[in-house]
């Protein structure tokens, strides 16, 4: 089964869950209908899906776990299978199958590991099946980690030769000031070689929260830019924004390799 593009979409948890960090399942359905629509149009996609941890979370709510190490690696082992459950019953609501993939780093080495990686990515896309891919948190050793699934991410979509990679968060795209500021206005478009870093605002991470924020998807998506893949930084809560992406509206802020690209800017 061919298809004509293959896009990286990954969703943070910060999209999926509420003020209240219970996962929202309207809007994993809303993810779901609009890879499902694009593959009408021979377009497939690969999703990066954060949200184990706190699946675990809601099950266990407080445990004796004393080690912070240990207890994500609880949360995630009980997460993923609830997470995969809820992904596995929309996919079939719309008539459409799903895998997951759980990686860690080292899978992504040359040699075997990437070779057998890339096998599976392509069996599953030549049948037309969604991968759900996340890190193996219930495995992975804290030294070699991700930095986080936006560096998932791009390495699957170097891996699969994607046409485009979609890094969904909770707010519109990068801005030149706070967010919430009314003086701050977002910013549409950054070549590679632009230093737009000033701009970004920190903050502080809640457990069970994604180990990412924006100066993290900043640095990925240049870098992934780099490799000629256009990448996206855009709200994942906002209605049809994948779709509207794909399709080439502005939504968002793009991350451009200015030597590979010819759109409009």
């Amino acid at each position: 089964m061919e298809h004509k593009k293959r896009v990286v979409i990954k969703v943070g948890t910060n999209v999926m869950v509420n003020k209240n960090n219970r996962i929202v399942g309207p809007i994993l359905k809303s993810l779901v209908d609009q890879i499902a629509r694009l593959y009408e149009e021979d377009i497939i996609t690969v999703l990066i899906s954060s949200g184990s941890v706190i699946a675990g979370k809601e099950v266990l709510h407080d445990n004796d776990i004393e080690d912070k190490t240990i207890r994500r690696q609880v949360y995630s082992a009980v997460g993923q299978p609830r997470l995969m459950r809820h992904y596995y019953s929309i996919f079939h609501d719309y008539g459409m199958r799903c895998a997951q993939v759980l990686a860690t780093k080292r899978d992504f080495d040359e040699g075997k590991h990437r070779n057998n990686m890339i096998n599976c990515y392509e069996g599953l896309l030549s049948q037309g099946i969604i991968p759900i891919a996340n890190e193996d948190d219930a495995i992975s050793l804290s030294m070699s980690m991700f930095t986080d699934n936006d560096e998932l991410a791009s390495l699957v979509a170097e891996l699969i030769h994607a046409d485009m990679l979609i890094l969904l968060t909770d707010t519109d795209g990068l801005y030149d000031g706070h967010p919430e500021d009314e003086d701050s206005r977002l910013i549409r478009s950054v070549a590679t070689d632009q230093e737009v870093e000033q701009y970004i605002q920190k903050s502080e991470k809640k457990e069970g929260e994604g180990r990412g924020g924006m100066a993290s998807k900043l640095n990925i998506a240049k870098k992934t830019a780099a490799k000629n893949i256009p990448t996206f930084i855009a709200n994942g809560k906002q209605k049809n924004c994948i779709i509207d992406i794909v399709h080439g509206k502005e939504v968002g802020t793009r991350i451009y390799h200015e030597d590979s690209d010819n759109s409009s800017k």
